[in-house]
This record gives C-alpha cells, sequence and structure tokens, in this order.
C-alpha cells in the first residue's frame, strides 16, 4: 500500500540526470576541468578543499529536482 503523500515515479534503470551525486560531480568539475595537476596528491587536496567550501544551498540546489515537481504540479499530480 502506497501512502497518499508518495507520488512513485518510474525511470531508466540508468539515468545519470536524475541521480544526485552525478550531478554533484558535474558542479565540482566545473572548478576542475581546467586544471593541471602534477600527481594525484595535488588533485585529491583541490577535490577535499572543492567539497569542504560547498554550503548546504550549493548542495541542494545542485541536486534538487524542482523540475520534477513543477511538472507534476503541472500534470495536476502534485
Amino acid at each position: 500500500m502506497i501512502p497518499d503523500n508518495i507520488i512513485l515515479l518510474f525511470q531508466p534503470p540508468y539515468c545519470p540526470e536524475l541521480n544526485p551525486i552525478e550531478r554533484l560531480w558535474q558542479h565540482l568539475k566545473k572548478d576542475l576541468r581546467w586544471a593541471l595537476f602534477k600527481n594525484l596528491s595535488q588533485l585529491q587536496t583541490k577535490v577535499d578543499k572543492l567539497i569542504a567550501d560547498l554550503t548546504t544551498e550549493t548542495v541542494a540546489s545542485v541536486t534538487g529536482f524542482g523540475f520534477i515537481v513543477d511538472a507534476l504540479s503541472v500534470a495536476g499530480i502534485f
């Protein structure tokens, strides 16, 4: 039995656009795109800094699925 406050959304088995971590990595890669690192340790330090600098608001905006809620609203489902 599905509770009233739950809406099932079926999606393809592989859909990176809807995977929050994929969207977060895409955001982080923007700062790494043209960077050159002499070794893996430098890359790790940079990624650690980028992750440490993330704010709750940034993570919510990058991983949020507002477009799904908007689509459900327009469809009269939500």
